[in-house]
C-alpha cells in the first residue's frame, strides 16, 4: 500500500466541504511512529478551523485534514523510537498544527501516545481521550480542585463536560452541572450532585463555587462572578466569533490574581494518557458516546456537533 483514505477539505465552509480522499501514506521520521487508526473523534476546535474562524493560524494552503485524537495500532516505528513497538495498541493525539488523525494512518510523536485501555474497544476509548485529559489538567493542575469543594461544570453533557463531571467526582468535589433540559438525567447518571437547565437557570442565583469549569467559551465575566473567596475558574474553550474580546477579557482578568480566568491549550503527554487509562481500566471513568460515524460520513459527524445538544462524543470509526 502506498496510499490511504483520509478526511479533508479544499476550502473553508460548512460540513459539506468535507470529503474522504486518497493521499500518500506518510513516511515515518526517525523520531515518530505511524499508527494504523481504528477510531478518532470530532472536537470543537476542528469546527472553527474548518469554518475558517482561525485562518490566521491555519492559513490558506489546501487540502487540509481533520482529526486530533486517535486509537489504533503502531504500524511502523522511527529509528530513534524505543518506547513503543510495532503492534502496540495505543491512544493519543497528533500535531494540532496539521491535524490528520481522521485517516487510515497517522503520524504521532511517541511522547504524545500511550498504551490504550485494554478493557475498551477503540470507539469507547477515543470518546474518553480529549475530554478526560483536558478535565484532569483543568481541575487538578490549573484549578487545584480539593475534596469537598463545590465545582460548577458548564456544558456538562458535552465531550469535555461529561468527563469533567466524572473527574470532579473522582477528585471528591460536590459537582453541579449546567446542561440542556433534555440532558439533565444523563448528567446525573455521570455522578453530578445537581443538574440544572442552563436556559432557565439564572447564573446569579446559583450561589458560590470554589471552582468553575467552562466548556462553552462565552460569558466568562458572569461566570467568574460566581467564584467564592479564593475560588478559581478555568476556561477550556473560547468564543471564536468574538475572539479578540475573549482574549482581551482573559488577559485583563489577571488583575484578579488567583481569581483570574485560567485558559490553557490541551497537550496530553504519555504520563497523562497512562493516568487516564488507569481510571478507565478501574471503571472510575466511563465512555460517553453520542454517535458513531464511518469516516465516509465525516460531514454528518461535524454537522451533529454543530447542532448542539451533545451527550458525550461524536466518534468516527475508521475500521
Amino acid at each position: 500500500m502506498s496510499t490511504m483514505r483520509a478526511a479533508m477539505y479544499d476550502r473553508y465552509g460548512p460540513p459539506e466541504v468535507l470529503y474522504v480522499g486518497e493521499v500518500p501514506i506518510p513516511e515515518v521520521p526517525a523520531d515518530q511512529v505511524l499508527v494504523r487508526v481504528h477510531a478518532s473523534s470530532v472536537n470543537g476546535g476542528e469546527l472553527s478551523g474548518r469554518q475558517g474562524k482561525i485562518r490566521f493560524l491555519t492559513g490558506r494552503r489546501f487540502p487540509k485534514r481533520v482529526g486530533i485524537d486517535l486509537v489504533g495500532v503502531v504500524e511502523r516505528v522511527g529509528a530513534e523510537v524505543s518506547s513503543v513497538a510495532v503492534g502496540d495498541r495505543v491512544w493519543g493525539t497528533v500535531d494540532e498544527s496539521v491535524f490528520g488523525a481522521t485517516a487510515e494512518f497517522a503520524l504521532a510523536r511517541p511522547d504524545k501516545i500511550g498504551r490504550a485501555p485494554t478493557s475498551l474497544g477503540a470507539d469507547d476509548a477515543v470518546s474518553l481521550l480529549a475530554g478526560g485529559t483536558t478535565s484532569i489538567t483543568a481541575l487538578r493542575d490549573h484549578a487545584h480542585l480539593k475534596p469537598g469543594e463545590r465545582l460548577l461544570v458548564r456544558g456538562a453533557s458535552g465531550g469535555v463536560g461529561s468527563l469533567a463531571v466524572q473527574i470532579g467526582k473522582l477528585f471528591g468535589a460536590h459537582v453541579t452541572g449546567l446542561a440542556g433540559a433534555g440532558s439533565l438525567d444523563f448528567v446525573r447518571t455521570l455522578g453530578a450532585d445537581e443538574a440544572l437547565d442552563y436556559r432557565t437557570t439564572t447564573l446569579s442565583e446559583l450561589g458560590r463555587f470554589d471552582v468553575v469549569l467552562d466548556t462553552v467559551g462565552t460569558d466568562h465575566r458572569l461566570l467568574r462572578g460566581l467564584l467564592a473567596p479564593a475560588g478559581r475558574m478555568v476556561a477550556v474553550s473560547l468564543d471564536f466569533d468574538r475572539l479578540p474580546v475573549s482574549f482581551a477579557y482573559l488577559a485583563g482578568s489577571v488583575v484578579h490574581g488567583a481569581g483570574r480566568v485560567r485558559f490553557f491549550r490541551g497537550d496530553p503527554r504519555s504520563d497523562l494518557l497512562a493516568e487516564l487509562a488507569r481510571y478507565a481500566e478501574c471503571g472510575q471513568v466511563r465512555p460517553v458516546i453520542d454517535t458513531v460515524h464511518p469516516m465516509e460520513d465525516i460531514a454528518a459527524a461535524h454537522r451533529a456537533l454543530e447542532a448542539g445538544g451533545v451527550r458525550g462524543k461524536h466518534v468516527v470509526h475508521i475500521g
